[in-house]
């Protein structure tokens, strides 16, 4: 090829999937993908909103996503994105539920409802901390019952996408999303000789060969690339003022934080002087005690000095009646050894 084309990029993958000659690669690639959901393989496919090259010439379009209905009625919306944000979910989930409500009429009845199947092929990875590159999402409750049959939501990571052998379609065209872009049409592999991935290089070659084509092309590629420009700075800015937010919600934490530790080293201050007060008053207390127990101590060494005054002054006593008993009773022997004589010499 003269160029090399990437399949990601949205006016590629409409004309890959959402042209009318390519309806065939659309039904290939639905019942690829969606080989569980379906009891029995597409046969044919209507393409709601088809690829009009001229809209993508003149700059015109702005719905990229193939939106498509089988002959059962089932509808599908397949969009590639090469871009995630924080609220891609919600763009999805949206989207299904638009797709599904806008089936019916006013005064139509719930029963004409058909299944809805949404397929997003992700260049960047959405889900962090998740190994698997398939995911499907439905209405069911947390015992896996279904809720009704109204189809689901597929996402497919092609960042997390890896094959050492192509052995199912889906993962051959989940490998010529990831690979198409350094795919050489005059050497292609293996994985790639089938009818089907035939076609779609043929799709790849008309964008890189045709002038226009090319450039229109060139030009959604800038846009993406500008786009993905716009989105890194708006996340940067976001991760900027989420840094500068919470710097200050630090810096208030730390100032509320530094405020109560000023409280509390205030009450601490006021408690430690209360308590200071407390210990002044208890050594007065103890000095007014140890002087209480002073005179106490004197009073009752007086008392004492007392006591002992008095006991001598008792012992003297008894020690002077004690000598006038015995002089009395000296006396008395006297008085009786006169009165014997006396008597003796009458």
């Amino acid at each position: 090829m003269k160029h090399r084309i990437d399949p990601k990029i949205d006016c590629v993958f409409k004309a890959l999937l959402g042209s009318e000659q390519n309806r065939n690669l659309l039904a290939h690639f639905l019942n690829a993908i969606l080989t569980s959901d379906l009891s029995a393989p597409i046969t044919e496919v209507e393409i709601l909103n088809p690829y009009n090259d001229k809209e993508f010439l003149d700059d015109k379009l702005s719905v990229v996503d193939v939106k498509a209905k089988d002959s059962e009625g089932r509808l599908y919306q397949i969009e590639i994105q090469l871009l995630t944000y924080r609220h891609l979910p919600e763009r999805m989930v949206y989207n299904w539920c638009d797709i599904v409500s806008q089936q019916l009429q006013s005064g139509n009845d719930y029963s004409l409802l058909k299944p809805v199947y949404s397929i997003w092929l992700l260049a960047e990875n959405l889900l962090s901390g998740v190994d698997e590159y398939a995911h499907e999402y439905t209405l069911r409750d947390r015992q896996g019952r279904n809720l009704g049959n109204l189809g689901g939501i597929h996402l497919l990571e092609l960042q997390k996408f890896s094959a050492e052998r192509i052995e199912t379609e889906e993962q051959r065209w989940l490998q010529f999303f990831k690979e198409g872009e350094q795919l050489d049409d005059t050497a292609l592999p293996d994985w790639m000789n089938t009818i089907e991935m035939r076609q779609a290089m043929n799709t790849l070659k008309l964008f890189s060969e045709k002038e226009r084509d090319y450039h229109a092309y060139q030009a959604r590629q800038n846009y993406l690339r500008e786009q993905r420009t716009i989105q890194i700075e708006r996340e940067e800015d976001l991760r900027e003022l989420e840094r500068i937010k919470r710097e200050k919600d630090q810096i208030k934490h730390d100032m509320e934080q530094a405020l109560r530790d000023m409280e509390q080293a205030q009450r601490d201050m006021e408690q430690a002087q209360r308590d200071k007060e407390q210990a002044q008053r208890d050594k007065e207390q103890t000095h007014r005690d140890m002087e209480q127990a002073h005179r106490e101590a004197e009073q009752a060494q007086r008392e004492m000095a007392l006591a002992q005054q008095d006991l001598q002054r008792e012992r003297m006593e008894k020690q002077t009646i004690l000598q006038e008993k015995q002089s009395a009773e000296t006396e008395i022997e006297r008085l009786k050894t006169l009165l014997a004589q006396s008597n003796a010499g009458g």
